[in-house]
C-alpha cells in the first residue's frame, strides 16, 4: 500500500508543473498583436518622436487617447544612460482614425497617437548626444515602443517603419572625395521653378559629424531651410548640407584649431561645393550662400576668407573663429562680402568677446557696408509652448533664430532694411547677389 500511494505521490508531482504551466499559457492573453510606424518630426532643439502609427488588423470608426499607455526604452551599445532618459512613459495627447502614413480619415484600419514632447524630456528624442573616444556627436539610438489599448488588452511593440517628413524632403545620399578625405552630403533640389535658383549651404556644428547626413539636418532644425515658408522667400533654393567625417575645426593634429592653424577639411568642402554647383545647373552662380553655427561657423567664415570671391552672402551662427587670428589684410579681404551674425551673449562655449564681437567691430571700422549682427540675450522658446521668453535654451544654441528665419535686428537693436523696407535674415539674404 505504501509503494502505490509513493507511486502516486511521484506521478503527481511529475505530471503537476506542466499542466499547471499549461494552464497558466492558458489563461496569457495573445498579446503581441500588431505593429507600430514613429513619425519623428525636427524642433528646434532637435528630432521628436511626435507620433505613432497603430496597424489594428480591422476597421476603426472611433478611438479615446485615454485607452492607450505607451512605454519606451532608448540604448545604445556601449552607452550609460540615466534611469530618467533610459526608459519611461509618453504621454498621449489626442489620438485618431488615420491611414498608415498618420492622415486622418473617418474611417480606416489604423489609429495615430499624438504624443507630447518635450525639450527637456529624453525620452522624447530618437537621438542622443554620445561622448566617445574623446569627442561628442549626436546619433541615433534604438528606441522601441510599447503600447497597450486597455480595453482589448491588444499590444503593439514591433516597429516597421518611420515617417521622417523634414528628413524626407531630402536626399541623404551624396558623396564626394577629394586627396584621401571623403565627406557625406545631403541636398534639396526646388521643384517647378523659372529660372535659375540661389543655393544655400548649411554647415553643422560639431556634435553632427559623421557619415550619415540625416544628422546633419535634424539634430538642430536645419531641414527649416527646404521648408515652404523659407523656399518661399527665395523663389525656390537649393539646399546643400555637407558632413564632416569628425568636426570641420579638426587640425592635422587631430586637436581642435581656432583658426590659428589650418584645418584638414576646407579643401575637400570647397571641392564638393564647386562639384554641386557643376553637377547642377539650375543653380545660379551668382546667389551662393554659406552659413553654419559653432564648428561650421568657422568654416564658413574659412572659406569666406580663402575664396571671397565666390560667395554672395554668409550667415554665421555661434561662431567659433577667434577673432585674434584674422589679420587686418584678411578683414580687407571679405568687407564687402555681404554678412550677418547671429549669436547669444550668454554663450559659454563660443564666448562672443572672443569671437564675433570683436570681428563685428573690425568690419565696421573697416567700412564694411552691409554687415548685420543680431546680438541676443539669451537664447528662448520661440514656440510659446514651453514658457516663451521665460524659457532658456543653452545660449549656445543661438542658430535656433537663424533656423526660424527669426533674426531681424542690428547690433544697435534698429531693424535691419533693404531699400527701406525692414527684412528677416532670410528675405535680406534672397536679396543678396554678386
Amino acid at each position: 500500500m505504501k509503494t502505490t500511494v509513493l507511486k502516486f505521490l511521484v506521478l503527481l508531482f511529475a505530471v503537476a508543473p506542466s499542466s499547471l504551466a499549461a494552464e497558466t499559457v492558458k489563461e496569457e492573453p495573445n498579446a503581441i498583436t500588431g505593429d507600430y510606424t514613429l513619425v519623428v518630426t525636427g524642433y528646434d532643439w532637435g528630432p521628436g518622436v511626435n507620433k505613432v502609427v497603430l496597424s489594428m488588423g480591422e476597421e476603426v470608426l472611433e478611438v479615446k487617447a485615454a485607452d492607450f499607455s505607451v512605454a519606451v526604452e532608448r540604448s545604445s551599445e556601449g552607452v550609460e544612460m540615466r534611469p530618467e532618459e533610459a526608459s519611461g512613459d509618453r504621454k498621449v495627447v489626442y489620438a485618431y482614425v488615420s491611414d498608415e502614413k498618420g492622415n486622418r480619415i473617418t474611417t480606416g484600419s489604423h489609429v495615430t497617437l499624438v504624443l507630447f514632447v518635450s525639450p527637456d524630456d529624453p525620452l522624447t528624442s530618437p537621438i542622443k548626444y554620445i561622448f566617445k573616444d574623446g569627442r561628442g556627436s549626436n546619433q541615433w539610438i534604438e528606441y522601441n515602443m510599447t503600447i497597450t489599448h486597455s480595453t482589448s488588452e491588444k499590444v503593439w511593440n514591433t516597429e516597421t517603419g518611420r515617417i521622417m517628413p523634414d528628413l524626407d524632403k531630402f536626399d541623404l545620399t551624396g558623396t564626394f572625395s577629394k586627396d584621401g578625405i571623403s565627406l557625406t552630403y545631403a541636398y534639396f533640389a526646388p521643384q517647378n521653378t523659372s529660372g535659375k535658383s540661389p543655393l544655400i549651404i548649411w554647415l553643422h556644428g560639431g556634435g553632427e559629424g559623421g557619415t550619415d547626413p540625416s544628422i546633419a539636418l535634424i539634430a538642430n532644425k536645419a531641414t527649416n531651410y527646404a521648408s515652404d515658408e523659407i523656399q518661399a522667400i527665395f523663389g525656390g533654393a537649393h539646399v546643400l548640407v555637407p558632413q564632416s567625417p569628425t568636426f570641420w575645426m579638426q587640425s592635422a593634429s587631430g586637436e581642435y584649431t581656432r583658426g590659428k592653424e589650418n584645418d584638414i577639411y576646407n579643401e575637400a568642402l570647397m571641392g564638393l561645393i564647386e562639384k554641386y554647383v557643376a553637377d547642377n545647373p539650375g543653380v545660379d552662380e551668382n546667389r551662393i550662400y554659406v552659413g553654419g553655427c559653432s564648428n561650421g561657423g568657422y568654416m564658413s567664415l574659412k572659406l569666406l576668407l580663402l575664396h571671397p570671391d565666390y560667395f554672395a552672402a554668409a550667415y554665421i551662427s555661434a561662431l567659433a573663429y577667434h577673432e585674434q587670428y584674422i589679420t587686418d589684410a584678411q578683414i580687407e579681404s571679405i568687407k564687402n562680402i555681404p554678412m550677418w551674425f547671429v549669436h547669444s551673449k550668454d554663450d559659454p562655449v563660443t564666448k562672443p568677446d572672443e569671437t564675433v564681437v570683436p570681428l563685428y567691430h573690425r568690419l565696421i571700422k573697416a567700412a564694411a557696408s552691409n554687415t548685420h549682427f543680431s546680438y541676443y540675450d539669451y537664447v528662448a522658446d520661440l514656440s510659446g509652448v514651453y514658457g516663451g521668453e521665460d524659457y532658456r535654451f543653452n545660449g549656445h544654441w543661438s542658430w535656433i533664430y537663424s533656423h526660424a528665419n527669426h533674426a531681424n535686428f542690428d547690433f544697435d537693436g534698429s531693424p535691419v532694411k533693404v531699400d527701406g523696407t525692414a527684412v528677416s535674415l532670410m528675405q535680406w539674404m534672397a536679396k543678396q547677389s554678386k
